[in-house]
């Protein structure tokens, strides 16, 4: 029985060194994602502005030259990268349907909602994510992750300025749309995650969910251009920045800088973290944007939004230490019967993908 209690204690000792060590390397990854994307707002605040560029278009380009870069980039660092298997192909084509759906949505989100609100209803994906975590990975889903999540949504709130006066005089329609962008973002990172277990590179995830979507997003402009808002309206308006040399550079710059590292790290951050902690995690993103613009553009936050951004860096940096502390317990509990059956070792550890260098 003292063998057995000692072998157990082991396992437990391995398997929480396992956890602590992807708890060191996914946070950083995640919170790094988090500021990285945040200025993506900035491009296309930028770009819808100065061109008026529907924003289905933008989509379609800006997914067409993460594809691009990644193609480039992937052939010259690591070629190995480009090739996958081909029983994986189905699935990535479903990971790009997945980015291509919560892309749509959102932007129909944006259209019917505006941007306040829209932001809120796209990061209630924080509990869209813990509850199909919990049911479709069976990751864990305790009163903690349930108290950052509403601190986190609730920052979320406060930081678009949800609660200003008609921020939510949308009709149902609108309402639904939002939600809907939520749960198809939930579903990115749950595919994120799977992905990760399948043993699938990040990098090799990144260049081919971002190819399907442009597809898609493709198909949608050129077939339903009459009936979505921010398609283009004829096949010409996809060249809708015609000979804006800068535009186009900026455009590039979006999907080449923040759009690739953006998604690429959280991509990786969902090799080492559950789902759902890697999406409560990128919550920080509207109150990173909101720091961003104050620096870049001027744009003064106010007290409410400063409150809803420590509402937000507060939940997480308590899931954080709860989460560390937890993978450092190890409980003695003592075997009462002594089967006759040989203890099992541990499973062997997820193998690790490390973006090329």
């Amino acid at each position: 029985m003292k063998a057995q209690t000692t072998l157990r204690q082991e396992q437990h000792s391995i398997r929480s060194a396992h956890e602590s060590s992807d708890l060191a390397r996914g946070y950083p990854i995640a919170v790094a994602s988090a500021i990285i994307l945040s200025t993506t707002a900035i491009f296309i605040r930028y770009l819808t502005q100065t061109y008026n560029m529907p924003a289905l278009v933008l989509a379609f380009w800006r997914d067409s030259f993460v594809a691009l870069t990644m193609l480039i980039v992937l052939a010259i660092l690591c070629p190995r990268l480009l090739r996958t298997e081909r029983r994986h192909v189905g699935y990535l084509i479903a990971y790009g349907l997945m980015l291509t759906m919560f892309n749509s949505f959102w932007t129909l989100s944006v259209s019917l909602n505006g941007a306040a609100v829209s932001t809120v209803l796209a990061y209630s994906s924080a509990a869209f994510t813990a509850l199909l975590g919990r049911w479709l990975l069976k990751e864990r889903l305790g009163w903690v992750k349930v108290v950052t999540i509403a601190g986190c949504v609730g920052g979320c709130v406060l930081v678009s300025g949800a609660l200003e006066p008609g921020a939510w005089q949308g009709n149902l329609t609108g309402i639904v749309t939002g939600t809907l962008s939520g749960l198809w973002y939930a579903g990115y990172s749950l595919m994120g995650r799977s992905a990760s277990q399948r043993g699938l590179n990040p990098w090799t995830t990144l260049l081919y969910t971002f190819a399907f979507a442009a597809c898609f997003l493709l198909l949608l402009n050129l077939s339903l251009r009459r009936f979505l808002p921010g398609a283009a309206v004829r096949p010409a308006d996809l060249l809708w920045l015609g000979k804006a040399a800068w535009g186009w550079f900026i455009l590039f710059l979006l999907a080449a800088g923040p759009t690739v590292a953006g998604f690429g790290l959280y991509n990786v951050s969902l090799g080492y973290l559950p789902s759902s902690v890697a999406n409560l995690i990128l919550t920080l993103e509207p109150a990173f944007t909101a720091a961003i613009a104050y620096v870049v553009l001027g744009e003064h936050l106010n007290d409410i939004q400063i409150a809803g951004s420590l509402l937000i860096l507060g939940g997480v940096v308590f899931l954080r230490i709860y989460e560390s502390r937890r993978s450092t317990q190890v409980p003695i509990t003592p075997q009462t019967s002594t089967p006759c059956t040989s203890p099992q070792l541990p499973a062997p550890h997820t193998r690790r993908h490390t973006p090329p260098r």
